[in-house]
């Protein structure tokens, strides 16, 4: 039984579920219309039903020899509407797709290709999450991502959030060798220690819930750490009235709590605070954020954090 045939019996358990839905019955699938689209003999649908029987997830109560036919267990049941859950998370298919084009990167690199297409991980198993192929927005953002992070370096267009040209970093080949590609896990243990904030005095407040506000804050050299904590909840109270769509509210709102939680550690890494501000800016500055709010909470990013670019 070759690899790809092996992986066939979550697609399987998955069709099976889809189609008990409509079948009148209930409790019997025949999986023969399955076989053929995948190339499969009766025999080899046989053998791929008893792999998921293997597993729990399906039965073969009602099969015949001439019509194999399937039901689902309840384990089974749980597993597919689990997995179904998973695939619809915006901030699990984010996490996936960062993690998925970092190592897909790092295999690049180690094969030599100098620079490749990052929209070239869409035909590579890397851009699979729970069966589905991630989009190819998904990837540039996961590419924006990478690269504010120093992750992956790369050529930059007009359009879109990452880079078209990519390759990764010394940086990012750690967090895949050491981490297997998990960027939270990465950044967590390489913080850097020893690094000394002067914390000035700091005002401001944000109405999140409505389009009238005011945001004010006073930085003296360095970074004003309590203006950044005040950033962090502007930006999380602020994501759900900024319009933005699933994937981007559920990013920004990760930003928001990186940054909170950077500034709350033993040793604030003032470079991590500057990429996390980077991406914040660029979500801000997109086109998909309509009104003002966006455009005054990029600004105050930029003036908690000076050196990012403030607006657009």
């Amino acid at each position: 039984m070759t690899t790809e045939f092996a992986e066939l019996h979550e697609a399987l358990v998955e069709w099976v579920y889809e189609h008990t839905a409509t079948n009148a019955l209930g409790y019997d699938v025949s999986i023969t219309e399955f076989g053929e689209r995948h190339g499969l003999d009766g025999q080899q649908s046989f053998r791929l039903l008893q792999s998921g029987k293997d597993l729990g997830l399906l039965d073969d109560r009602y099969a015949t020899y001439d019509d194999p036919a399937a039901n689902l267990t309840a384990a089974g049941l749980h597993w597919t509407e689990e997995r179904k859950r998973r695939r619809s998370d915006p901030a699990a298919r984010a996490d996936a797709a960062r993690r998925g084009l970092l190592v897909w990167l790092w295999h690049r690199k180690h094969e030599g290709v100098e620079m490749p297409t990052v929209a070239e991980v869409l035909h590579a198993p890397q851009s699979i999450y729970e069966g589905e192929h991630l989009s190819a927005r998904e990837i540039d953002r996961a590419a924006g991502h990478l690269q504010s992070r120093g992750l992956i370096s790369g050529q930059m267009m007009a359009s879109g959030y990452g880079p078209v040209h990519a390759e990764i970093t010394t940086d990012g080949e750690d967090c895949v060798e050491n981490y297997a590609g998990d960027i939270g896990a990465y950044e967590r243990g390489t913080r850097a220690g020893g690094t000394t904030f002067h914390i000035g005095s700091n005002t401001g407040n944000i109405a999140a819930n409505s389009r009238d506000f005011t945001l004010t804050a006073t930085t003296n050299n360095g970074v004003d750490l309590a203006a950044v904590v005040m950033l962090a909840r502007a930006l999380r109270q602020a994501a759900p009235v900024l319009d933005l769509p699933k994937p981007e509210e559920a990013e920004l709102t990760d930003l928001a709590n990186r940054i909170e939680e950077e500034v709350g550690s033993d040793h604030p890494d003032p470079g991590h605070l500057q990429r996390w501000g980077s991406s914040v800016v660029a979500i801000l500055n997109s086109p998909v954020v309509s009104g003002a709010l966006g455009s005054v909470l990029a600004a105050y990013t930029g003036v908690v954090l000076p050196g990012l670019p403030a607006g657009s």
